[in-house]
């Protein structure tokens, strides 16, 4: 199996007061079946990082699959997205940056 590192940046609008890891677990219940499993992650090693700004997070989303299943992983990302407590405000894909590559790398060999 190789597998190779992706980037996905999404915004969503949530309450101040929810938890800005929400998305992250929903993301993983999506890709792995639930937010709290032994490794690896079946699908896609991912590592998802939030960052608010007031009613908005910022969601990086590194993830590791095969070139075959990069479709399948984003659309997945963007059902939990979509489906949740806040408001999907935008999802695309994004190259991995310098500053992320051996994180990325990390995750192919998960």
């Amino acid at each position: 199996m190789t597998r190779t590192p992706f980037a996905h940046d999404a915004v969503v609008a949530m309450d101040p007061t929810d938890d800005e890891r929400a998305p992250g677990a929903a993301i993983t219940v999506a890709l792995c079946g639930s937010w709290d499993h032994d490794p690896p992650c079946p699908l896609a090693p991912h590592f998802t990082g939030a960052e608010r700004a007031g009613e908005e997070v910022r969601l990086r989303i590194l993830f590791a699959a095969e070139p075959g299943d990069e479709r399948r992983v984003r659309e997945l990302i963007d059902g939990a997205l979509a489906n949740g407590t806040w408001r999907l405000v935008s999802s695309a894909p994004s190259p991995v940056r310098p500053a992320e590559q051996d994180h990325a790398a990390r995750l192919t060999r998960s």
